[in-house]
């Protein structure tokens, strides 16, 4: 395997992520409120939470609420409910399956999420990060597809023709893209599906999320995870969610047509458009950390890269009032619509 760069995964100091506006805002306390955030892939117009049950706050979880949404998500993602397993978000899963796998060689197609890489790292793992998945000749191998933040796309076929031991294949942004894209309606037998509830859902706050494994892993997974994980509201919440095909539909539309209207924008200003996916813009420019702190003067945050410096990822506004915001900011006309 040949290795790419290192991140800094493994500094010690925190990862950065999308969401977190406290840094930026004390750097900028005269920023116009309220601040735009951007740094995130989470669908801007969120899902409508519906009124809960007053005791859904003071008893546990039940497991006839977990059952139907273990329902829920199986029709969604096409899967046996069997094979799913219900998580307090993806995070949690990147987390365990470390630690259920003996010491390995694993290869990340990277650069990509650097919680794989942490997590692989800090449990022993002899990790690589490799550029392609011809590259991958390792007893685990780790793909996030579409890959955070690119939007690079790996077909099935390519993903089914993987000999390792495990394939984790992180899914976290594939909702709003064919069933056909994902693994897991036919799951390889060395293969475990990621598939996040919050992104799509823009619910990233209720944590939710779920591992498509064959039996034994499944079992392995529950047994980490111990009982109720996932929280009474979010049972509920993430079952009427997932069963709502109507409103999915509706939001891929809206969010393709808002991705569209972001390149355009962004093109507008300046920038060379790298990729994405419908919740997340990845583009470029030369002076991008001055990009950044323009923006950030103007009360809008965007997620920059250390170790791609021209790099920036643009989530989706919310609305005809944060795209004026943001024309605004970059001193792009906008357009009447």
């Amino acid at each position: 395997m040949q290795d790419v760069p290192n991140t800094g995964v493994l500094t010690g100091k925190p990862i950065a992520h999308g969401g977190d506006l406290g840094e930026v805002r004390r750097r900028h306390p005269d920023a116009p409120q309220p601040w735009i955030d951007l740094s995130t892939g989470i669908n801007p117009v969120p899902y409508p939470v519906i009124e809960q049950p007053a005791d859904v706050w003071s008893r546990l979880p039940s497991r006839e609420a977990e059952q139907a949404l273990i329902a829920a998500a199986a029709a969604r993602y096409r899967c046996a409910p069997g094979q799913l397993v219900a998580a307090p978000g993806t995070q949690a899963l990147i987390q365990i399956l470390p630690r259920l796998v003996p010491r390995s060689r694993v290869a990340i197609v990277g650069p990509t999420y650097a919680e794989h890489e942490h997590n692989w790292r800090r449990h022993g793992h002899d990790v690589a990060v490799v550029t392609t998945l011809e590259a991958a000749d390792a007893d685990v191998v780790v793909v996030v597809n579409p890959d955070n933040p690119t939007g690079r796309i790996l077909p099935t076929q390519a993903l089914r023709g993987v000999t390792a031991r495990l394939l984790v294949v992180d899914e976290a942004f594939i909702d709003l893209l064919p069933g056909e894209a994902s693994l897991a309606g036919n799951l390889p037998g060395n293969a475990v599906v990621l598939r996040s509830f919050g992104k799509t859902y823009g619910l990233a706050g209720l944590r939710l999320g779920f591992a498509v494994a064959h039996e034994a892993l499944a079992r392995q997974l529950r047994d980490e995870l111990g009982p109720w994980a996932v929280a009474g509201p979010a049972l509920t919440i993430g079952a009427a969610a997932l069963a709502d095909d109507a409103w999915l539909q509706a939001a891929a539309t809206r969010l393709a047509d808002d991705a569209h209207r972001l390149d355009a924008l962004l093109a507008s200003a300046g920038f060379t458009i790298l990729g994405g996916t419908t919740l997340f813009r990845l583009a470029s420019h030369p002076k991008a950390h001055d990009k950044v702190e323009d923006l950030a003067r103007q009360g809008i945050h965007v997620r920059a890269f250390g170790h791609q410096p021209t790099w920036l990822r643009f989530g989706l506004p919310a609305g005809d009032g944060e795209f004026r915001r943001l024309s605004a900011a970059l001193q792009v006309p906008q357009k009447v619509r």
